[in-house]
């Protein structure tokens, strides 16, 4: 019958161990209210569903007071942790009472053991207390960490429940929030990656893989920024999160810790950068920026009687140069007379072509010509 609460009646055996598992109820000493016998041990065991706790207080207190009470007694327990013992009518320095004291469990199950010894010098009624199971507030208390919601939580009666801020998923472990992030490809020859939220912590259980990838003939450099803050352990090399880079068949990692990488030269114009966190840390990540650096090719001399434009100490993959001739020469290439010549620097470090040599131009050709081309005009 609803509001009739479960009450431990008088018929219990003495010594026997009892099982309460409704969410509230009363339990006392055996007789109660009469005196409670000699040489009696009975114990409650208090179950309530998970997600609760159990609370407990008495409503009369009446046992032998004895030193730290060592005849009879009242003890709590919780997870194989005593709360509190009780014993005699008030507190002194070696015996406690409940009191108004109300008692709460760790969690959702708590035993309560009632002893007497072999003699009672007067009577003692013994004792009556009640338990009820609370909601636990796991939102607001967060005892546990490794039970806490990664981004929001939502208390219920009974339990909770987490969910993840816009652009972040739910992991399987439905607490901690991942991103997706395994679909990004860069082709520019320069850009900047950090890892999510970056300075603030990067998410939790999530392995995030970027791509670069450049034509053949480019060079990719890496530069981590100072800002460099991935978990790590003092004995062990980055067991937990870290960075990986992979370029070509050349790996350099796992990175982790606060000491930023620097820079790196890959060799390779296709990387990969795989990082992976665990489920637990609050560290900041990283950031770097890439460039790409053309395939070098030989340092070019300019043709006697000529010059180079540009003319510059170094060249890279796809740098033009114009090759002309000073006044009266002309550039030649494979017996081709020609007012200008260009070679490009190609991806496998070469030049397309040598550069060509400057001529003298034959004055007599040139009278010839010019003659040719004014008497047709005459004719026509």
């Amino acid at each position: 019958m609803m509001g009739v609460l479960p009450v431990l009646l008088l018929g219990v055996a003495l010594g026997q161990a009892v099982l309460l598992t409704d969410m509230y109820g009363a339990l006392h000493s055996p007789n109660f209210p009469e005196s409670y016998p000699k040489e009696a041990e009975v114990t409650w065991n208090i179950s309530v569903p998970s997600g609760f706790q159990i609370k407990l207080y008495f409503i009369h207190f009446d046992l032998e007071p004895s030193y730290l009470c060592e005849y009879d007694f009242v003890k709590v327990e919780a997870e194989q942790e005593v709360l509190a013992t009780f014993c005699g009518r008030e507190d002194t320095d070696t015996e406690q009472v409940p009191g108004d004291q109300v008692i709460m469990s760790p969690r959702n199950v708590l035993s309560v053991t009632f002893r007497s010894d072999f003699s009672n010098e007067e009577r003692f009624s013994g004792f009556e207390a009640h338990y009820s199971a609370v909601d636990v507030d796991e939102c607001r208390d967060r005892n546990d960490e490794d039970l806490a919601c990664d981004h929001y939580c939502h208390n219920y009666i009974g339990g909770y429940y987490c969910s993840c801020r816009y652009g972040y998923l739910l992991h399987s472990d439905n607490r901690t929030c991942r991103v997706e992030c395994s679909d990004s490809v860069f082709t520019e020859r320069t850009g900047v990656l950090t890892s999510s939220d970056f300075p603030s912590p990067y998410p939790k259980s999530s392995d995030c893989l970027y791509r670069i990838e450049l034509e053949q003939g480019f060079l990719l450099d890496l530069e981590f920024d100072d800002t460099f803050d991935i978990e790590d352990h003092p004995e062990v090399t980055c067991p937990y999160d870290y960075i990986k880079i992979q370029a070509g068949e050349r790996e350099f990692g796992p990175l982790c810790g606060d000491r930023s990488p620097g820079r790196i030269h890959t060799g390779s114009n296709s990387i990969q950068i795989l990082f992976h966190s665990d489920n637990s840390g609050e560290n900041i990540g990283w950031r770097l920026s890439y460039t790409a650096v053309g395939s070098q090719c030989p340092v070019l001399q300019p043709p006697v009687d000529g010059q180079l434009e540009p003319l510059l100490p170094q060249y890279s993959f796809k740098d033009h140069v114009l090759v002309t001739c000073n006044d009266g020469y002309k550039v030649f290439k494979d017996d081709e007379e020609m007012e200008h010549y260009q070679i490009v620097c190609q991806k496998d470090g070469s030049w397309s072509s040598e550069v060509p040599t400057c001529k003298k131009m034959d004055l007599q050709k040139s009278r010839r010509s010019l003659s040719s081309i004014l008497t047709n005009q005459i004719l026509y």
